[in-house]
């Protein structure tokens, strides 16, 4: 689902070249006062009869009154996309995607993943009674893979990185006609995560955004998120885009390398512990870096260790459990607040639910020991 003409020039194993962006009437320009109630089917490319029948999106931004109380800062937001049907962002894709695919009268769909756009695709496919396959690298957490298996897809586990696993995904596609998902490879996902943007404006009501930091991996939650605010301005809901924040890991950092330094480095390998983000070369590098160019965003870098503890503190102090490479959204923020006016409003992207990846969350924790079964004694080792 690439421009036929550019898709030519592409190699394995590097950014895509051809991405497709679906671009807004030229009627609907202007046409969104702030007084208009937004209903997000308007402006996308699928009518809402095709889209399954399970809620997605419309999840909840949080005001982090405990955060902003001991950082000192006035308005921060946290928009959780944990609450999604299958615990994850990527469900915002995978609801487009699985419209557009019945609408085309398609009912099978690949995906490749690092497991979150696994078990999503998973999810969304059968409440839409369509069948996925999915191609997962070995160390794709076993949580998600449960999910997938749940839902009833077909795994197909790859011994090798998210990176082989994509290409593979490509191959079989082509050898079958099956729909492929494969992020910005098929223009409905990064369509389909515009609507995060829309829906951040509409619960913010009469606040504007002024910065936004989201996690980085391949790049089509940056592109997909700039697009929502791009198309609100052309709609004339917004008159400004806010800053966008990429974040990702020291150990994961292809975009990041390639916006500050102007360089593809296409052998790199990323190891963090932030599975969601964690790509080698991302394939909507290239797209990426155009965009957050354009809009005069930013990017910033931030370690594990940063990221596992800026997970547990968005649980200790908030209540909220994300993922780690949901945390790194918040671990951007701590790592660039002392040079924001403390006045600014803050959104923080918060991705995925943190049961998808126990086995990272327990790495900023202890298990509790076991007690013996009498309160006296309890009582007398509690602190």
């Amino acid at each position: 689902m690439l421009c036929p003409v550019c898709r030519e020039e592409n190699i394995e194993g590097k950014p895509l070249k051809g991405i497709l962006k679906v671009q807004l009437p030229k009627e609907l320009k202007n046409s969104l006062s702030r007084k208009k109630k937004i209903n997000i089917f308007d402006y996308l490319p699928i009518e809402e009869k095709y889209f399954p029948p399970i809620n997605v999106g419309n999840t909840p931004l949080i005001e982090a009154k405990n955060i902003q109380k001991d950082l000192d800062f006035k308005n921060i937001y946290l928009k959780f996309d944990g609450t999604n049907p299958t615990g994850s962002f990527k469900d915002r894709a995978s609801y487009l995607v699985s419209a557009f695919a019945k609408k085309n009268k398609v009912n099978k769909i690949v995906v490749a993943s690092t497991g979150n756009a696994a078990s999503s695709m998973a999810g969304i496919a059968a409440a839409a009674r369509q069948k996925t396959f999915i191609f997962l690298p070995h160390t794709a957490p076993k949580a998600k893979l449960v999910q997938c298996l749940q839902y009833g897809a077909k795994l197909i586990q790859i011994k090798g990185s998210y990176d082989k696993a994509f290409d593979l995904s490509l191959k079989f596609s082509e050898k079958t006609g099956y729909l492929n998902r494969n992020t910005a490879y098929n223009p409905m996902t990064i369509e389909g995560k515009k609507t995060v943007s829309f829906e951040i404006v509409e619960q913010l009501g009469e606040k504007k955004a002024d910065f936004v930091f989201l996690p980085v991996g391949d790049g089509v939650i940056l592109s997909g998120v700039i697009k929502g605010f791009t198309d609100l301005k052309y709609l004339q809901r917004i008159k400004k885009i806010p800053k966008i924040i990429g974040v990702q890991s020291k150990k994961s950092s292809f975009i990041y390398n390639a916006f500050k330094n102007k360089k593809y480095n296409f052998n790199y390998k990323a190891n963090t512990i932030a599975d969601s983000i964690s790509v080698d070369v991302a394939r909507n590098g290239y797209m990426a870096v155009k965009d957050l160019k354009s809009i005069d965003g930013d990017m910033v870098l931030v370690s594990d260790k940063e990221i596992l503890s800026a997970q547990h503190k968005l649980a200790k102090i908030n209540g909220v459990f994300c993922e780690p490479s949901s945390a790194a959204s918040f671990a951007g923020f701590l790592k660039m607040k002392k040079n924001i006016s403390k006045n600014k409003t803050i959104v923080l992207l918060l991705t995925g639910h943190g049961l998808k990846d126990i086995e990272a969350a327990l790495k900023a924790v202890k298990l509790p020991k076991t007690y013996k079964a009498d309160i006296n004694f309890i009582m007398r080792n509690l602190y």
